[in-house]
């Protein structure tokens, strides 16, 4: 009858189990950073979507800190592959809806409307006339 050591050292070598590459030797605590921090991202940037910095740039990052931190999870480098693809995805669809609000705030601010009520409140004296103002510029935009 073989001992544990004896066959542990005739399965894996004398380095310990082999590592993702072929090497021996052990493999380190596992690398989680990434898909930690792609959640974290996705979510701040979802809540956030609205604003530039929020929806775009937080966004952004949490795409790609996902697409690196599953790729360290295919590797066996890291344990939360799908973590970092549900941040990635979260942070996706911030980064769309962050697009969509900031087109439409721009094509807002491009139209004729907007001038009218910046014309409109520059000329309104009181608030009951920048409250008419601002009645008017939405029923202009919804219907």
């Amino acid at each position: 009858m073989t001992s544990p050591q004896s066959w542990d050292q005739a399965h894996y070598g004398s380095g310990g189990p082999v590592g993702p590459y072929g090497t021996g030797g052990p493999q380190g605590p596992p690398r989680n950073g990434m898909g930690v921090a792609a959640l974290t991202l996705g979510l701040i940037g979802a809540v956030l979507f609205w604003t530039m910095l929020g929806g775009i740039v937080l966004g952004l990052l949490a795409l790609i800190f996902g697409i690196v931190g599953f790729r360290r999870g295919k590797r066996g480098e890291a344990t939360n592959g799908t973590l970092a693809i549900v941040g990635a995805v979260i942070g996706g669809l911030a980064l769309v809806g962050s697009t969509v609000v900031l087109t439409l705030a721009i094509s807002l601010v491009g139209s004729g409307d907007y001038g009218e009520l910046e014309d409109c409140m520059r000329e309104a004296g009181t608030q009951t006339e920048q409250q008419q103002c601002e009645e008017d510029f939405v029923e202009s935009i919804l219907g």
